[in-house]
Protein backbone atom coordinates (compact mmCIF):
# COMPACT_ATOMS: atom_id res chain seq x y z
CA UNK A 1 0.00 0.00 0.00
CA UNK A 2 1.19 3.40 -0.79
CA UNK A 3 0.62 6.55 1.62
CA UNK A 4 1.61 10.55 1.61
CA UNK A 5 3.63 12.33 3.64
CA UNK A 6 3.39 16.46 3.85
CA UNK A 7 5.78 18.64 5.88
CA UNK A 8 3.04 21.34 7.48
CA UNK A 9 5.86 22.63 9.19
CA UNK A 10 9.89 22.68 9.14
CA UNK A 11 10.87 25.30 11.87
CA UNK A 12 12.26 25.42 14.85
CA UNK A 13 9.94 26.57 18.15
CA UNK A 14 10.11 30.03 16.89
CA UNK A 15 9.31 29.23 13.38
CA UNK A 16 11.08 31.28 10.35
CA UNK A 17 11.27 34.18 10.07
CA UNK A 18 11.58 35.03 14.12
CA UNK A 19 9.61 38.02 15.34
CA UNK A 20 11.70 41.39 14.75
CA UNK A 21 14.59 39.56 13.56
CA UNK A 22 15.61 40.77 10.31
CA UNK A 23 18.96 38.65 9.64
CA UNK A 24 20.65 37.41 6.33
CA UNK A 25 17.76 34.17 6.52
CA UNK A 26 14.38 35.99 8.31
CA UNK A 27 14.55 38.57 5.49
CA UNK A 28 15.13 35.54 2.60
CA UNK A 29 12.48 36.38 -0.32
CA UNK A 30 12.55 32.18 -0.60
CA UNK A 31 9.23 30.41 0.41
CA UNK A 32 11.12 27.61 1.57
CA UNK A 33 12.80 30.03 3.95
CA UNK A 34 9.49 30.40 5.60
CA UNK A 35 8.96 27.48 7.82
CA UNK A 36 6.10 26.91 10.52
CA UNK A 37 6.51 24.67 13.34
CA UNK A 38 7.42 21.31 13.11
CA UNK A 39 4.53 19.03 12.12
CA UNK A 40 3.82 16.33 9.14
CA UNK A 41 0.57 14.64 8.21
CA UNK A 42 0.30 11.36 6.89
CA UNK A 43 -2.57 10.39 4.06
CA UNK A 44 -3.68 6.87 4.03
CA UNK A 45 -6.03 6.49 1.31
CA UNK A 46 -9.44 9.04 2.81
CA UNK A 47 -7.73 9.35 6.11
CA UNK A 48 -5.50 11.81 7.48
CA UNK A 49 -3.35 11.90 10.48
CA UNK A 50 -1.70 15.03 11.89
CA UNK A 51 1.20 14.28 13.87
CA UNK A 52 1.92 17.27 16.84
CA UNK A 53 -0.27 20.63 16.05
CA UNK A 54 1.65 23.42 17.13
CA UNK A 55 0.63 27.32 16.97
CA UNK A 56 0.28 27.07 13.15
CA UNK A 57 -1.83 23.91 12.62
CA UNK A 58 -4.68 26.51 11.65
CA UNK A 59 -2.72 28.01 8.78
CA UNK A 60 -1.13 24.49 7.80
CA UNK A 61 -4.71 22.97 7.18
CA UNK A 62 -5.81 26.04 5.64
CA UNK A 63 -2.45 25.94 3.06
CA UNK A 64 -3.05 22.52 2.16
CA UNK A 65 -7.04 22.82 1.88
CA UNK A 66 -7.08 19.72 4.59
CA UNK A 67 -11.32 18.84 4.85
CA UNK A 68 -11.10 16.09 6.66
CA UNK A 69 -8.45 14.79 9.83
CA UNK A 70 -8.80 11.07 11.33
CA UNK A 71 -6.43 11.88 14.29
CA UNK A 72 -3.97 13.52 15.77
CA UNK A 73 -0.28 12.20 17.22
CA UNK A 74 1.96 13.40 19.53
CA UNK A 75 5.52 13.42 19.88
CA UNK A 76 5.65 15.32 23.06
CA UNK A 77 4.20 17.62 25.21
CA UNK A 78 5.98 21.17 24.45
CA UNK A 79 4.22 24.29 23.51
CA UNK A 80 6.01 24.39 19.89
CA UNK A 81 3.82 20.84 19.18
CA UNK A 82 0.65 21.18 21.07
CA UNK A 83 -0.49 24.72 21.07
CA UNK A 84 -3.05 24.55 17.93
CA UNK A 85 -4.94 21.66 19.05
CA UNK A 86 -7.80 23.80 19.73
CA UNK A 87 -8.35 24.57 16.14
CA UNK A 88 -9.77 20.93 15.72
CA UNK A 89 -12.98 22.32 16.75
CA UNK A 90 -13.55 22.44 13.20
CA UNK A 91 -13.21 19.01 12.14
CA UNK A 92 -14.98 18.19 15.19
CA UNK A 93 -18.38 20.60 14.24
CA UNK A 94 -17.91 19.09 10.28
CA UNK A 95 -17.32 15.59 10.84
CA UNK A 96 -19.38 14.79 13.86
CA UNK A 97 -17.37 13.27 16.46
CA UNK A 98 -14.60 13.96 18.62
CA UNK A 99 -10.95 13.83 17.72
CA UNK A 100 -8.91 10.92 17.97
CA UNK A 101 -5.78 11.90 20.23
CA UNK A 102 -3.06 9.25 20.44
CA UNK A 103 -0.86 10.35 23.23
CA UNK A 104 1.56 9.50 26.25
CA UNK A 105 0.00 9.61 29.68
CA UNK A 106 2.50 12.26 30.22
CA UNK A 107 1.40 14.40 27.08
CA UNK A 108 -2.12 13.75 28.21
CA UNK A 109 -0.89 15.49 31.56
CA UNK A 110 -0.70 18.78 29.44
CA UNK A 111 -3.47 18.55 27.38
CA UNK A 112 -5.27 18.87 30.25
CA UNK A 113 -3.67 21.04 32.36
CA UNK A 114 -3.74 23.40 28.71
CA UNK A 115 -7.06 22.35 27.45
CA UNK A 116 -9.05 21.84 30.66
CA UNK A 117 -12.01 23.72 29.20
CA UNK A 118 -12.46 20.86 26.91
CA UNK A 119 -12.12 18.02 29.94
CA UNK A 120 -14.56 19.97 32.05
CA UNK A 121 -17.55 18.13 33.43
CA UNK A 122 -19.58 21.17 32.46
CA UNK A 123 -19.00 21.60 29.04
CA UNK A 124 -19.01 25.16 27.33
CA UNK A 125 -20.34 25.04 23.88
CA UNK A 126 -17.95 24.97 21.12
CA UNK A 127 -15.32 23.23 23.15
CA UNK A 128 -12.71 20.91 21.17
CA UNK A 129 -13.88 17.24 21.54
CA UNK A 130 -11.28 14.46 22.47
CA UNK A 131 -11.16 10.75 22.09
CA UNK A 132 -7.94 10.18 23.83
CA UNK A 133 -5.97 6.75 23.23
CA UNK A 134 -2.88 6.20 25.18
CA UNK A 135 0.23 5.01 23.62
CA UNK A 136 3.66 3.98 24.88
CA UNK A 137 6.52 2.38 23.44
CA UNK A 138 4.49 -0.31 21.45
CA UNK A 139 3.54 -0.37 18.14
CA UNK A 140 -0.22 0.86 17.48
CA UNK A 141 -2.21 0.60 14.35
CA UNK A 142 -4.83 2.98 12.56
CA UNK A 143 -7.11 2.79 10.15
CA UNK A 144 -6.22 1.02 6.90
CA UNK A 145 -3.75 -1.63 8.79
CA UNK A 146 -1.20 1.68 9.32
CA UNK A 147 1.05 0.18 12.02
CA UNK A 148 2.75 2.64 13.81
CA UNK A 149 6.41 1.51 15.41
CA UNK A 150 6.79 4.49 18.66
CA UNK A 151 11.07 5.55 18.89
CA UNK A 152 12.14 6.92 21.86
CA UNK A 153 14.56 9.82 21.97
CA UNK A 154 16.09 12.08 24.43
CA UNK A 155 15.32 16.17 24.32
CA UNK A 156 18.15 16.63 26.58
CA UNK A 157 15.79 14.79 29.40
CA UNK A 158 12.90 15.07 28.12
CA UNK A 159 10.92 11.82 26.51
CA UNK A 160 9.97 12.18 22.92
CA UNK A 161 8.37 9.94 20.52
CA UNK A 162 9.87 9.56 16.93
CA UNK A 163 7.60 6.89 14.54
CA UNK A 164 7.72 4.74 11.94
CA UNK A 165 5.17 3.78 9.66
CA UNK A 166 6.19 1.10 6.79
CA UNK A 167 8.94 2.13 4.71
CA UNK A 168 9.33 5.82 6.91
CA UNK A 169 11.00 7.23 10.38
CA UNK A 170 9.91 10.60 11.17
CA UNK A 171 12.10 12.02 14.23
CA UNK A 172 11.91 15.57 15.72
CA UNK A 173 13.28 17.09 18.61
CA UNK A 174 16.46 14.32 19.49
CA UNK A 175 19.55 14.97 21.03
CA UNK A 176 20.39 11.49 21.43
CA UNK A 177 18.67 7.47 20.94
CA UNK A 178 19.74 4.88 22.41
CA UNK A 179 21.20 1.72 20.02
CA UNK A 180 18.05 -0.16 20.96
CA UNK A 181 15.60 2.28 19.56
CA UNK A 182 17.89 2.76 16.65
CA UNK A 183 17.47 -0.59 15.84
CA UNK A 184 13.64 0.01 15.19
CA UNK A 185 14.80 2.84 12.52
CA UNK A 186 17.52 0.35 10.35
CA UNK A 187 15.77 -0.70 7.27
CA UNK A 188 14.21 2.39 6.71
CA UNK A 189 13.76 4.10 3.05
CA UNK A 190 12.99 7.88 4.00
CA UNK A 191 13.89 9.45 7.16
CA UNK A 192 12.94 12.82 8.12
CA UNK A 193 15.15 13.89 11.24
CA UNK A 194 15.78 16.97 13.05
CA UNK A 195 19.05 19.08 12.84
CA UNK A 196 18.73 22.86 14.41
CA UNK A 197 22.04 24.29 12.93
CA UNK A 198 25.82 23.75 12.93
CA UNK A 199 26.17 24.57 16.41
CA UNK A 200 26.60 22.49 19.41
CA UNK A 201 22.90 22.35 21.09
CA UNK A 202 21.34 20.98 24.13
CA UNK A 203 18.54 19.38 23.32
CA UNK A 204 18.97 19.24 19.55
CA UNK A 205 20.95 17.27 17.00
CA UNK A 206 22.95 19.97 15.20
CA UNK A 207 24.32 19.05 11.68
CA UNK A 208 26.97 16.93 12.38
CA UNK A 209 24.74 14.74 14.64
CA UNK A 210 22.09 14.37 12.14
CA UNK A 211 24.25 13.28 9.39
CA UNK A 212 26.25 10.83 11.58
CA UNK A 213 22.95 9.37 12.69
CA UNK A 214 21.80 9.51 8.92
CA UNK A 215 25.59 7.79 7.85
CA UNK A 216 24.26 5.02 10.26
CA UNK A 217 21.05 4.34 9.84
CA UNK A 218 21.71 4.63 5.88
CA UNK A 219 18.40 5.46 4.84
CA UNK A 220 17.97 5.98 0.56
CA UNK A 221 16.61 9.13 1.34
CA UNK A 222 17.02 12.04 4.57
CA UNK A 223 15.38 15.09 5.61
CA UNK A 224 15.97 17.42 7.92
CA UNK A 225 13.88 19.36 9.62
CA UNK A 226 12.93 21.58 13.16
CA UNK A 227 15.14 23.84 11.06
CA UNK A 228 16.69 27.33 12.67
CA UNK A 229 17.11 30.70 11.42
CA UNK A 230 20.66 30.53 12.53
CA UNK A 231 21.38 27.43 9.75
CA UNK A 232 21.42 29.53 6.86
CA UNK A 233 19.54 30.12 3.71
CA UNK A 234 17.77 26.95 2.24
CA UNK A 235 19.59 26.78 -1.37
CA UNK A 236 22.91 27.65 0.26
CA UNK A 237 22.77 24.56 3.05
CA UNK A 238 21.91 21.99 0.19
CA UNK A 239 24.46 22.70 -1.64
CA UNK A 240 26.71 21.59 1.17
CA UNK A 241 24.27 18.00 2.08
CA UNK A 242 25.37 14.27 0.81
CA UNK A 243 23.69 13.60 -2.35
CA UNK A 244 21.35 11.62 -0.46
CA UNK A 245 20.45 14.60 1.90
CA UNK A 246 17.60 17.12 1.60
CA UNK A 247 16.23 19.81 3.55
CA UNK A 248 12.60 19.66 4.21
CA UNK A 249 10.53 22.66 3.55
CA UNK A 250 6.81 23.19 4.26
CA UNK A 251 4.37 21.89 1.91
CA UNK A 252 6.79 19.25 0.55
CA UNK A 253 5.24 15.91 -0.08
CA UNK A 254 6.92 12.39 -0.08
CA UNK A 255 5.05 9.12 -0.92
CA UNK A 256 6.27 6.09 1.55
CA UNK A 257 4.73 2.30 1.71
CA UNK A 258 3.35 0.05 3.83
Amino acid sequence: MEGLVTILGSGTSQGVPVIACDCYVCSSPDAKDNRTRSSIMINVQVDNYVIDTGPDFRNQMLREKVKSLRGVIFTHEHKDHLAGLDDVRAFNYKEERPMEIYCTSQVELALRREFHYAFSEESYPGVPKFELKNIDLKPFTLNHNLTLIPIEVLHYKLSVLGFRFGDFTYITDAKTISDTEKEKVKGTKTLIVNALHRSTHISHFNLEEALAFIEEIKPEKAYLTHISHLFGRHSEIELTLPENVFLAYDGLKIPFHY
